[in-house]
């Protein structure tokens, strides 16, 4: 139990009447890290599953283990290249907690089973046969032809040389940031590559004096209409715009210019797919999702994450301790934080302490919320966390400790919203400056807030961007 009044209620006395409800928020958090250290130690530590899922080289047992969670599912088989497609060669072994599990040794598998091999695992289920995409898989490539996702073997022969990289988004001071979109960005005809990118985009972004790139759409998408947001393979990065390594060089590469580069991170929701997403991975509705309705996202035509459940906490949170040690990310843009916050994901009219606090809150992304900005710097001790949170639910920029969740900054979404309004609007003689002060200054003391004159939403989302309507 919480044994003191939590800054966050002594500070703003608007609280007081929540002030149970905080206290609750806070001990859950403390109640769910403390069981994960009791298991692990640490929460670092708890999220390093992404080296004990999926594909992985055993230098003891001297050859390939594949690993996936399927608590539901009656058999697993690995195949691919390496077996010639046979489908039911390769049964993988029932582990304790539904983990799955199969061995391939050296010896018979060195010249089969190799860097760039293709496979796939097939699932059965009470729902039937599937062949899916590995959840833990690094990469997954389109067949040209078909258009068919296929998970890759990434086991490079060498690894990517960081030794030069000692970027440090601290030394920044205030972050000037671009937001963009690696296909987009190109003034070429057709998507942009990683490369292109760093090599053509990135001086263009320094030469302009932004000190920061919030990028769009990293992890693998089968939609890019989506911008990135339907993710279907969260530790794959997208194959559109080239490979793991091609997206290491674009990170060195702005850090070498002193810019940061903050990925912009859909924990929110993911894809219905069931060919390549987490839908019905095992058979069942409620392996990574909540059961039923409870499940759906009715507005995104999406899946809901069970956020209380423990492995989908390891899985979502060990992804981003793959984003930030495997690519060196200086943070984190939180999508869609009120979508998660709410049963109703945010969609109502009026706010007040019970909207905030007692009807149709998503403890448990709460507390997933809490636990992922208490990793990302236990992690990386500098980097920041921006959520994408229009509600105003109290607490956002506030450290744990306080009550709060941690982010280090909120975005500022009714900012660009706005300018857009007032340019359709009104003319620039009829403009408000006691409305634009009040509009720029409308937060709690203390929330470092970031404001884009327009953001993605505003430029890509059936709108126009603020060049074209000046001009």
């Amino acid at each position: 139990m919480t044994a003191r009044r939590l800054k966050m209620v002594r500070e703003d006395p608007w609280l007081l009447d929540a002030e149970q409800e905080l206290n609750d928020r806070y001990d859950r958090y403390r109640s769910t890290l403390a069981a994960i250290e009791a298991d692990y130690g640490t929460l670092a530590r708890f999220a390093d599953a992404y080296d004990y899922f999926g594909i992985h080289y055993d230098k003891q047992r001297r050859g390939w283990v594949y690993r996936e969670w399927a608590p539901k599912a009656e058999d697993l088989y690995l195949f691919g290249d390496f077996n010639d497609w046979q489908r039911y060669s390769h049964r993988m072994t029932r582990m304790p907690g539904g983990v799955w599990e199969i061995f391939l040794d050296e010896k018979t598998y060195r010249d089969r089973f190799t860097h760039l091999s293709k496979i796939k695992v097939l699932v059965h289920s009470e729902t039937g046969w599937m062949e899916r995409i590995p959840a833990w898989i690094r990469r997954v490539v389109q067949d040209e032809v078909t258009k068919n996702y296929t998970a890759q073997v990434w086991l490079p022969p060498r690894k990517f040389d960081w030794e030069d990289d000692r970027f440090d988004i601290s030394s920044l001071g205030e972050l000037l940031i671009y937001e963009t979109h690696t296909g987009m960005a190109q003034e070429k005809e057709g998507v942009g590559t990683f490369v292109e990118f760093a090599d053509y985009i990135i001086p263009y972004i320094k030469n302009a004096g932004y000190n920061a790139i919030q990028l769009m759409a990293v992890a693998e998408h089968p939609y890019y209409g989506s911008f990135g947001y339907h993710v279907s393979s969260f530790f794959a990065v997208s194959s559109r715009f080239g490979t793991p390594d091609d997206l290491k060089y674009l990170v060195k590469r702005a850090h070498d210019q002193g810019i940061a580069v903050i990925m912009d991170l859909v924990h929110s929701h993911t894809v219905k797919n069931t060919m390549e997403g987490l839908n019905l991975f095992d058979g069942s509705d409620d392996q990574y999702f909540h059961p039923g309705e409870r499940g759906d996202h009715p507005h995104w035509d999406s899946k809901v994450f069970n956020y209380g459940k423990r492995e989908v906490q390891q899985f979502l949170l060990s992804n981003i301790k793959f984003w930030l040690k495997e690519f060196h990310f200086d943070g984190f843009r939180f999508d869609g934080v009120t979508s998660m916050l709410y049963f109703d994901h945010g969609f109502r009219s009026a706010w007040d302490l019970n909207g905030y606090f007692r009807e149709g809150v998503e403890w448990d992304a709460v507390t997933y919320l809490q636990l992922a900005n208490k990793l990302v710097h236990q992690v990386k001790s500098n980097a920041v966390t921006i959520a994408e949170e229009v509600s105003g639910m109290p607490g956002i920029c506030r450290p744990i400790a306080e009550g709060g969740f941690g982010f280090d900054f909120r975005l500022g979404m009714a900012i660009p919203d706005h300018w857009i309004k007032l340019l359709k609007e009104q003319g620039d003689e009829q403009w408000d400056l006691n409305h634009l002060w009040h509009l720029l200054n409308d937060r709690m003391p203390g929330v470092k807030t970031v404001a884009y004159c327009e953001s993605h939403d505003q430029a890509l989302v059936g709108d126009q961007t603020i060049a074209f309507r000046l001009m």
